[in-house]
């Protein structure tokens, strides 16, 4: 639950944002934030009142349909307000809306309406005896503006309503038709490419274009952009002329006015949510665009009954699909070095659903794109996805800004960081390096610690033969370790028939190793060997580590602030995340820890001196085996100093003081 100081000024600070959107979008038809942007704004404004409801005040956005109407055309009063839908976005909403109507209606049997939700300007076609009269945009709902003559030039608006058997009555009195003006995607882009060839600036998307044409002054203007409207509702004077929502739309076609084919009637909820999925990726196969469903009461008697709640009707919802843009609060950033040495900045934030998939994090490329935009840590962010594959931040709302905010100094964070390695800027590019390496040097040392003792143990894969693999071209990552063959081995300098084959026996010994050798082998910073085993017993899986968010690795025993951050910006890493891509494309993945525990679970080891049965490496493998812990120094908490041969009895001491039990290696033998 947010804290109530909290609140108020989160929601203050919503509403100056969204009043200041619709205000650009509604009255000067210009987009600054994305609808699914608004939206997300909009739908955290409406929780945070549902939260604290006697914060709700008569002029919060949540209370009003849209802007005021522009003085530049004669205004109208509608004399049905146009009123804006409440938004829901999964099946639990619309199951919570149903539960709402029926304790309303008990008795009611009840029957939805489903139409696909155009993306366009609202827009009121009203015909008097069958001939059009005026056409009034949405405006605020209440009072908009008389664009008749610019309507009159939509090929597929009639002036005169077609007579059709079964529909007369409709051809006389006031009959009003509701719609969309759309533009279709295809009609668009020929625009824009007209655009782009004469070297004019680009329209930015199909609804602005639609709003800004028909609020033209010069009807001619509107004539050359090819507009369609479509219909979704009729109204008149007597409710009893229109008994459904599914009637209306067979009489709204029948005299002659265009509307979407694709509405259906649904007898439940499970049917809604079928129509709902169907439609989630059909929709984009549409000639106009769309980000979401219309989701209303058949019955047009029981939706009235049920009446407005604030300034929306309480027997219909919009089901909005997952956003393409969305917004979230940074909450770190930290920095990432790739194989290469580069330094790449990446934004740690609340979990947030974009185009269909949950994302945390995003690269924010490098210092100068950080400065461009002027990204700070608790910022609040919209995000979107490129390509609708990689996270991006498109823009910060700086209206949200906390008031305790600082820029952020990249070199100041590599140095804190990064408190051991050297970075530069070479002359002329936008990324930091680290100083005195080179990508071979970095793939080397990789590759070396990938192949260790304490990682996967590939024998055969040393110093030596590493420098050759890497100077050779054969290995650009260390995934490349699997696609390595007989010939290529075989003419190198180093390698034999008995070595080659050796070595390739080595490497697809290791496909599937342990979750813990292969996160350790990874080298991600900070992260050592019984780090990587306490991750590996508390995520079971890489794939449930590398979508872990901050608090839930703070939550692991003995990882803080800079080892969380690490993984989150090691996970957060194009090169890496494509690096476990080609991983899973060779078949090389990491085994799943079905079982966590063992005879020496709770326990910690820390060893000094040398072992006469074997060396330390092996000593701790089979401590972490049978559910131990392996420290490299006695601490407040170890168990057992095991002494070996030429300990210093000063460890002794210092461990009995703490409390640790001191055991020789006999000792140890006995517990593994």
């Amino acid at each position: 639950m947010t804290h109530r100081s909290e609140a108020i000024e989160r929601i203050k600070k919503l509403r100056d944002v969204i009043n200041d959107y619709r205000y650009h979008y509604h009255v000067l038809d210009e987009s600054i934030m994305s609808d699914a942007a608004a939206d997300g704004l909009k739908h955290e404004l409406a929780k945070l009142e549902e939260e604290y409801p006697d914060l709700i005040t008569p002029d919060s956005p949540t209370q009003r349909v849209a802007g005021q109407a522009l003085d530049k055309f004669e205004k109208v009063e509608h004399k049905y307000p146009m009123m804006s839908l409440t938004d829901v976005f999964n099946r639990e909403e619309v199951e919570a809306w149903v539960e709402r109507i029926l304790k309303l209606s008990p008795s009611a049997k009840l029957e939805f309406f489903t139409d696909i939700k155009m993306d366009g300007l609202a827009c009121s076609l009203i015909y008097e005896d069958g001939i059009l009269a005026t056409a009034v945009t949405r405006g605020d709902g209440k009072v908009g503006e008389n664009v008749t003559a610019n309507i009159r030039t939509i090929d597929n608006i009639p002036l005169k309503l077609r007579n059709s058997l079964g529909y007369e009555s409709l051809l006389s009195g006031r009959t009003e038709v509701r719609g969309e003006i759309v533009i279709y995607k295809k009609d668009f882009n020929k625009l824009n490419e007209a655009r782009r060839l004469s070297g004019e600036p680009e329209f930015a998307n199909p609804r602005n274009l639609a709003a800004g044409t028909i609020r033209q002054l010069d009807p001619k203007l509107v004539a050359e952009r090819r507009m369609h409207f479509l219909a979704y509702d009729m109204i008149r004077d007597n409710p009893e002329d229109v008994p459904t929502y599914s009637w209306a739309y067979e009489a709204i076609r029948h005299i002659g006015i265009s509307a979407n084919k694709n509405a259906q009637v649904h007898k439940s909820i499970d049917e809604v949510m079928d129509y709902v999925s169907t439609w989630e990726d059909k929709r984009r196969k549409l000639a106009f665009n769309t980000d979401g469903l219309v989701i209303k009461l058949n019955d047009r008697k029981l939706y009235s009954d049920l009446g407005v709640v604030g300034k929306t009707p309480r027997g219909a919802i919009a089901f909005k699909y997952a956003a393409e843009e969305a917004v979230t609060v940074v909450r770190d950033i930290v920095i990432s070095i790739g194989r290469t040495g580069a330094a790449t900045p990446v934004a740690v934030f609340d979990p947030v659903v974009v185009a269909g998939t949950t994302v945390k994090h995003a690269s924010l490329h490098n210092a100068d794109e950080i400065a461009r935009k002027d990204i700070r840590i608790g910022d609040t962010v919209v995000i979107f996805k490129a390509g609708d594959i990689i996270p991006q931040v498109s823009k910060v709302l700086t209206d949200l800004r906390p008031d305790t905010s600082r820029r952020f100094d990249f070199e100041h964070e590599l140095a804190r960081q990064y408190p051991e390695l050297e970075f530069i800027r070479p002359e002329g590019e936008a990324v930091y390096r680290v100083k005195g390496s080179s990508g071979p040097l970095i793939l080397k040392r990789s590759l070396e610690h990938y192949a260790s003792k304490s990682a996967l143990d590939i024998d055969g894969l040393g110093e030596k033969n590493v420098d050759a693999l890497v100077d050779a071209k054969l290995v650009k990552d260390i995934a490349d370790l699997y696609k390595l063959s007989y010939e290529q081995l075989i003419n190198l300098d180093r390698f034999a028939e008995l070595s080659t084959n050796n070595l390739l026996n080595a490497i697809a010994d290791k496909k599937h190793p342990s979750l813990a050798k292969f996160i350790y082998a990874l080298g991600i910073r900070h992260v050592g060997a019984q780090t990587a085993v306490d991750l590996a017993n508390t995520f079971k899986n890489l794939d449930n580590l590398g979508s872990a968010e901050y608090h839930t690795l703070m939550e692991v025993k003995g990882i803080g602030e800079i080892v969380a951050e690490s993984i989150l910006a090691w996970f957060a890493d194009d090169d890496n995340l494509e690096l476990l891509a080609k991983f899973r494309s060779l078949g090389v993945w990491p085994d799943d820890v079905k079982h966590v525990g063992g005879p020496l679970s709770g326990k910690s080891f820390v060893i000094t001196g040398t072992l006469a049965t074997m060396g330390r490496d092996l000593a701790a493998e089979k401590i972490r085996a049978l559910g131990g812990t392996f420290q490299s120094a006695v601490a407040k908490g170890t168990t057992y100093l095991v002494m070996g041969e030429k300990a210093g009895q000063s460890k002794a001491d210092k461990a009995r003081a703490l409390g640790t039990e001191v055991i020789n290696e006999e000792q140890l033998l006995k517990m593994l």
